[in-house]
Protein backbone atom coordinates (compact mmCIF):
# COMPACT_ATOMS: atom_id res chain seq x y z
CA UNK A 1 0.00 0.00 0.00
CA UNK A 2 0.87 3.50 -0.74
CA UNK A 3 2.13 5.57 2.29
CA UNK A 4 -0.11 8.61 0.74
CA UNK A 5 -3.18 6.05 0.68
CA UNK A 6 -5.58 5.59 3.54
CA UNK A 7 -7.00 2.74 4.84
CA UNK A 8 -9.66 2.64 3.04
CA UNK A 9 -7.79 2.91 -0.17
CA UNK A 10 -9.02 6.39 -0.81
CA UNK A 11 -6.28 9.23 -1.24
CA UNK A 12 -6.10 12.31 1.29
CA UNK A 13 -7.43 15.44 -0.05
CA UNK A 14 -4.73 17.71 -1.44
CA UNK A 15 -3.75 20.96 -0.06
CA UNK A 16 -3.34 23.43 -2.25
CA UNK A 17 0.00 25.27 -2.22
CA UNK A 18 0.02 28.16 0.02
CA UNK A 19 -2.79 27.33 1.74
CA UNK A 20 -1.80 26.81 5.18
CA UNK A 21 -5.52 27.31 7.10
CA UNK A 22 -7.92 24.60 5.85
CA UNK A 23 -11.27 25.20 8.18
CA UNK A 24 -13.89 22.68 8.57
CA UNK A 25 -17.46 23.38 7.28
CA UNK A 26 -20.04 24.08 9.58
CA UNK A 27 -23.33 22.28 9.71
CA UNK A 28 -25.91 24.16 8.42
CA UNK A 29 -28.69 25.32 10.64
CA UNK A 30 -26.39 25.09 13.92
CA UNK A 31 -25.97 28.77 14.18
CA UNK A 32 -30.12 29.15 13.98
CA UNK A 33 -30.78 26.91 16.74
CA UNK A 34 -30.30 29.32 19.47
CA UNK A 35 -32.09 31.96 17.51
CA UNK A 36 -35.29 29.87 17.00
CA UNK A 37 -35.45 28.71 20.86
CA UNK A 38 -35.31 32.58 22.02
CA UNK A 39 -38.24 33.03 18.92
CA UNK A 40 -40.50 29.92 20.84
CA UNK A 41 -39.76 31.50 24.07
CA UNK A 42 -40.68 34.62 23.10
CA UNK A 43 -43.81 33.60 21.34
CA UNK A 44 -45.27 31.37 24.14
CA UNK A 45 -44.21 34.10 26.43
CA UNK A 46 -46.41 36.20 24.56
CA UNK A 47 -49.40 34.03 24.41
CA UNK A 48 -49.24 33.29 28.41
CA UNK A 49 -49.42 36.83 29.03
CA UNK A 50 -52.16 37.30 26.18
CA UNK A 51 -54.03 34.18 28.15
CA UNK A 52 -53.37 36.05 31.37
CA UNK A 53 -55.18 39.36 30.36
CA UNK A 54 -58.18 37.21 29.35
CA UNK A 55 -58.83 35.30 32.32
CA UNK A 56 -58.02 38.23 34.79
CA UNK A 57 -61.65 39.50 34.26
CA UNK A 58 -63.20 35.93 34.82
CA UNK A 59 -60.69 34.86 37.66
CA UNK A 60 -61.80 38.31 39.42
CA UNK A 61 -65.54 37.72 38.62
CA UNK A 62 -64.92 34.44 39.73
CA UNK A 63 -63.65 35.55 43.33
CA UNK A 64 -66.18 38.61 44.09
CA UNK A 65 -69.02 36.04 43.38
CA UNK A 66 -68.11 33.89 46.57
CA UNK A 67 -66.83 36.92 48.79
CA UNK A 68 -69.08 38.55 51.82
CA UNK A 69 -69.78 41.84 52.20
CA UNK A 70 -67.09 42.16 54.93
CA UNK A 71 -64.76 41.18 52.28
CA UNK A 72 -65.94 42.82 49.05
CA UNK A 73 -66.21 46.26 51.05
CA UNK A 74 -62.15 45.73 52.73
CA UNK A 75 -59.57 48.23 51.30
CA UNK A 76 -57.11 45.40 51.21
CA UNK A 77 -58.47 42.59 48.31
CA UNK A 78 -57.76 39.67 48.18
CA UNK A 79 -58.06 36.68 45.10
CA UNK A 80 -59.16 34.08 47.52
CA UNK A 81 -61.90 34.88 49.68
CA UNK A 82 -61.35 34.01 53.42
CA UNK A 83 -64.54 33.50 53.92
CA UNK A 84 -66.74 31.54 50.38
CA UNK A 85 -70.03 32.02 50.64
CA UNK A 86 -72.88 31.42 48.83
CA UNK A 87 -74.86 33.77 50.05
CA UNK A 88 -74.43 36.17 46.91
CA UNK A 89 -76.30 33.46 44.82
CA UNK A 90 -79.06 33.18 46.82
CA UNK A 91 -79.71 36.78 46.98
CA UNK A 92 -79.55 37.20 43.41
CA UNK A 93 -81.88 34.94 42.53
CA UNK A 94 -84.41 36.09 45.17
CA UNK A 95 -83.71 39.71 43.85
CA UNK A 96 -83.88 39.27 40.32
CA UNK A 97 -85.85 36.48 37.64
CA UNK A 98 -82.76 35.24 36.93
CA UNK A 99 -84.11 31.78 35.61
CA UNK A 100 -87.08 33.26 33.40
CA UNK A 101 -84.37 35.89 31.91
CA UNK A 102 -81.91 32.81 31.53
CA UNK A 103 -84.50 31.30 29.74
CA UNK A 104 -85.85 33.94 27.35
CA UNK A 105 -82.16 34.91 26.37
CA UNK A 106 -81.83 30.70 25.52
CA UNK A 107 -84.80 30.74 23.43
CA UNK A 108 -83.89 33.93 21.41
CA UNK A 109 -80.21 33.01 21.30
CA UNK A 110 -81.22 29.36 19.70
CA UNK A 111 -83.47 30.24 17.53
CA UNK A 112 -81.82 32.70 16.42
CA UNK A 113 -78.34 30.95 15.51
CA UNK A 114 -80.54 28.44 14.16
CA UNK A 115 -82.45 30.54 11.56
CA UNK A 116 -79.61 32.47 10.65
CA UNK A 117 -77.77 29.18 9.76
CA UNK A 118 -80.44 27.62 7.56
CA UNK A 119 -80.57 31.22 5.73
CA UNK A 120 -76.52 31.89 5.52
CA UNK A 121 -76.14 28.33 4.40
CA UNK A 122 -77.65 28.78 0.55
CA UNK A 123 -76.89 32.17 0.89
CA UNK A 124 -73.50 31.59 1.20
CA UNK A 125 -73.33 28.37 -1.58
CA UNK A 126 -74.42 30.72 -4.00
CA UNK A 127 -71.80 33.47 -3.23
CA UNK A 128 -69.55 30.83 -3.27
CA UNK A 129 -70.23 29.42 -6.21
CA UNK A 130 -71.57 31.96 -8.22
CA UNK A 131 -69.03 34.76 -9.49
CA UNK A 132 -70.52 37.60 -11.20
CA UNK A 133 -70.78 41.67 -10.65
CA UNK A 134 -73.75 40.86 -8.07
CA UNK A 135 -72.31 37.94 -6.63
CA UNK A 136 -68.98 39.99 -5.28
CA UNK A 137 -71.31 43.26 -4.97
CA UNK A 138 -73.13 41.35 -2.55
CA UNK A 139 -70.17 40.59 -0.91
CA UNK A 140 -68.56 43.81 -0.35
CA UNK A 141 -72.54 45.00 1.07
CA UNK A 142 -72.20 42.01 3.40
CA UNK A 143 -68.79 43.20 4.67
CA UNK A 144 -69.37 47.07 4.67
CA UNK A 145 -72.95 46.05 6.79
CA UNK A 146 -70.65 45.60 9.31
CA UNK A 147 -69.48 48.62 10.01
CA UNK A 148 -72.37 50.58 10.96
CA UNK A 149 -72.78 50.90 14.78
CA UNK A 150 -75.70 49.82 16.19
CA UNK A 151 -77.13 53.79 17.03
CA UNK A 152 -77.78 54.69 13.33
CA UNK A 153 -79.86 51.39 12.98
CA UNK A 154 -81.53 50.84 16.20
CA UNK A 155 -84.56 54.32 15.68
CA UNK A 156 -85.76 52.77 12.18
CA UNK A 157 -85.34 49.18 12.83
CA UNK A 158 -87.91 50.48 16.00
CA UNK A 159 -90.10 52.36 13.93
CA UNK A 160 -90.26 49.42 11.71
CA UNK A 161 -90.68 46.74 14.38
CA UNK A 162 -93.50 49.27 15.71
CA UNK A 163 -95.46 49.19 12.42
CA UNK A 164 -95.21 45.33 12.21
CA UNK A 165 -96.63 45.33 15.71
CA UNK A 166 -93.27 43.48 16.87
CA UNK A 167 -92.03 45.79 19.89
CA UNK A 168 -91.76 44.17 22.94
CA UNK A 169 -92.68 40.62 21.31
CA UNK A 170 -89.74 37.79 21.81
CA UNK A 171 -90.76 37.21 17.69
CA UNK A 172 -89.43 40.64 17.16
CA UNK A 173 -85.81 40.76 19.13
CA UNK A 174 -85.33 36.89 16.77
CA UNK A 175 -86.02 38.53 14.16
CA UNK A 176 -83.64 41.73 14.70
CA UNK A 177 -81.20 38.80 16.03
CA UNK A 178 -80.89 36.89 12.86
CA UNK A 179 -80.72 39.83 10.48
CA UNK A 180 -78.17 41.17 12.78
CA UNK A 181 -76.08 37.86 12.98
CA UNK A 182 -76.79 37.28 9.36
CA UNK A 183 -74.54 38.82 7.39
CA UNK A 184 -71.33 37.53 9.75
CA UNK A 185 -72.47 34.15 9.26
CA UNK A 186 -72.66 34.45 5.22
CA UNK A 187 -69.24 35.96 5.26
CA UNK A 188 -67.79 32.86 7.56
CA UNK A 189 -69.64 30.22 5.81
CA UNK A 190 -68.72 31.78 2.12
CA UNK A 191 -65.41 30.74 3.06
CA UNK A 192 -65.83 27.25 4.02
CA UNK A 193 -67.65 26.64 0.78
CA UNK A 194 -64.73 27.85 -0.99
CA UNK A 195 -62.76 25.12 0.40
CA UNK A 196 -64.87 22.53 -0.67
CA UNK A 197 -63.46 20.95 -3.68
CA UNK A 198 -65.28 21.61 -6.96
CA UNK A 199 -64.79 17.91 -8.10
CA UNK A 200 -66.84 16.46 -5.32
CA UNK A 201 -69.56 18.40 -6.83
CA UNK A 202 -69.01 17.92 -10.52
CA UNK A 203 -68.65 14.27 -9.66
CA UNK A 204 -72.23 14.49 -8.13
CA UNK A 205 -73.49 16.16 -10.90
CA UNK A 206 -72.43 13.44 -13.55
CA UNK A 207 -74.13 10.83 -11.31
CA UNK A 208 -77.53 12.99 -11.65
CA UNK A 209 -77.58 15.01 -8.56
CA UNK A 210 -79.36 18.62 -9.24
CA UNK A 211 -78.24 21.77 -7.33
CA UNK A 212 -79.86 21.30 -4.08
CA UNK A 213 -79.34 17.61 -4.16
CA UNK A 214 -75.85 18.60 -4.38
CA UNK A 215 -75.74 20.89 -1.23
CA UNK A 216 -77.83 18.98 0.86
CA UNK A 217 -75.69 15.66 0.64
CA UNK A 218 -71.96 16.20 -0.69
CA UNK A 219 -71.47 20.11 -0.04
CA UNK A 220 -73.71 20.20 3.89
CA UNK A 221 -71.33 17.33 5.52
CA UNK A 222 -68.54 18.93 4.49
CA UNK A 223 -69.11 22.39 5.35
CA UNK A 224 -70.52 20.73 9.33
CA UNK A 225 -67.81 21.95 10.78
CA UNK A 226 -68.13 25.40 9.28
CA UNK A 227 -71.64 25.43 10.65
CA UNK A 228 -71.01 24.21 14.07
CA UNK A 229 -68.24 27.00 14.11
CA UNK A 230 -70.62 29.83 12.93
CA UNK A 231 -73.75 28.55 14.65
CA UNK A 232 -71.35 28.77 18.00
CA UNK A 233 -70.65 32.25 16.87
CA UNK A 234 -74.10 33.41 16.69
CA UNK A 235 -75.43 31.60 19.27
CA UNK A 236 -72.53 33.67 21.43
CA UNK A 237 -73.34 37.12 20.24
CA UNK A 238 -77.26 36.84 20.51
CA UNK A 239 -76.70 35.53 24.33
CA UNK A 240 -74.52 38.31 25.13
CA UNK A 241 -76.55 40.87 23.24
CA UNK A 242 -77.93 43.82 25.51
CA UNK A 243 -78.65 47.39 23.33
CA UNK A 244 -81.65 45.57 21.12
CA UNK A 245 -82.98 43.67 24.08
CA UNK A 246 -82.98 47.01 26.49
CA UNK A 247 -84.25 49.08 23.83
CA UNK A 248 -87.03 46.37 21.88
CA UNK A 249 -88.49 44.52 24.99
CA UNK A 250 -90.24 46.39 27.68
CA UNK A 251 -91.98 43.80 29.73
CA UNK A 252 -90.11 42.45 32.73
CA UNK A 253 -91.27 38.62 32.22
CA UNK A 254 -90.00 38.96 28.62
CA UNK A 255 -86.21 40.77 29.40
CA UNK A 256 -83.14 38.69 28.88
CA UNK A 257 -80.67 38.11 30.38
CA UNK A 258 -77.94 40.95 30.02
CA UNK A 259 -80.71 43.46 30.89
CA UNK A 260 -81.82 41.88 33.93
CA UNK A 261 -78.27 41.96 35.16
CA UNK A 262 -78.89 45.68 35.23
CA UNK A 263 -81.28 45.88 37.48
CA UNK A 264 -78.91 44.81 40.32
CA UNK A 265 -77.70 48.63 39.97
CA UNK A 266 -79.27 50.73 42.48
CA UNK A 267 -81.41 54.25 41.91
CA UNK A 268 -77.83 55.90 42.19
CA UNK A 269 -75.66 53.95 40.26
CA UNK A 270 -74.47 52.02 43.25
CA UNK A 271 -73.92 48.30 42.45
CA UNK A 272 -74.64 45.40 44.90
CA UNK A 273 -71.39 43.75 44.03
CA UNK A 274 -71.89 40.57 45.84
CA UNK A 275 -75.02 39.42 43.63
CA UNK A 276 -73.97 41.21 40.68
CA UNK A 277 -70.64 39.17 40.04
CA UNK A 278 -72.92 35.97 41.29
CA UNK A 279 -75.00 36.90 38.32
CA UNK A 280 -72.78 37.72 36.01
CA UNK A 281 -70.83 34.72 36.57
CA UNK A 282 -74.13 32.63 35.98
CA UNK A 283 -74.56 34.58 32.83
CA UNK A 284 -71.06 33.87 31.61
CA UNK A 285 -70.87 30.16 32.31
CA UNK A 286 -73.09 28.95 29.98
CA UNK A 287 -71.16 29.91 27.12
CA UNK A 288 -67.86 29.01 27.93
CA UNK A 289 -69.00 25.50 28.49
CA UNK A 290 -70.88 25.39 25.17
CA UNK A 291 -67.45 26.23 23.44
CA UNK A 292 -65.16 23.80 25.86
CA UNK A 293 -67.95 21.00 24.27
CA UNK A 294 -67.83 22.05 20.93
CA UNK A 295 -64.66 23.05 20.37
CA UNK A 296 -63.10 19.32 20.14
CA UNK A 297 -66.00 18.36 18.01
CA UNK A 298 -65.03 21.57 15.37
CA UNK A 299 -61.22 20.52 15.59
CA UNK A 300 -61.91 16.62 15.17
CA UNK A 301 -64.70 17.55 11.92
CA UNK A 302 -61.79 19.97 10.30
CA UNK A 303 -59.65 16.55 10.46
CA UNK A 304 -62.10 14.45 8.84
CA UNK A 305 -62.62 16.81 6.40
CA UNK A 306 -59.06 16.73 5.26
CA UNK A 307 -58.52 13.48 5.56
CA UNK A 308 -61.62 12.81 3.59
CA UNK A 309 -60.75 15.16 0.90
Amino acid sequence: MNATERADGSRPRSVPPGATNVRTPRRKGTHLAPRRTATRTGQYAALLGYLAFLAFPFLWLLSTAFKPPRELASLHPTWIPEAPTLDNFRHAFAQQPLAAAAGNSLLAAAVSALLAILLATPMAYALARVRNRLSRAATGWVVISQAFPLVLVIIPLFLILKGLHLVDSRIGLITVYVVWSLPFALWMLTGYVRAVPRELEEAAAMDGAGRLRTLVSVTAPLLAPGIVATALFAFITAWNEFFFALVLLKSPEKQTLPVVLTHFLGAEGVAELGPLAAAALLATLPSLLLFAVIQRRITGGMLAGAVKS
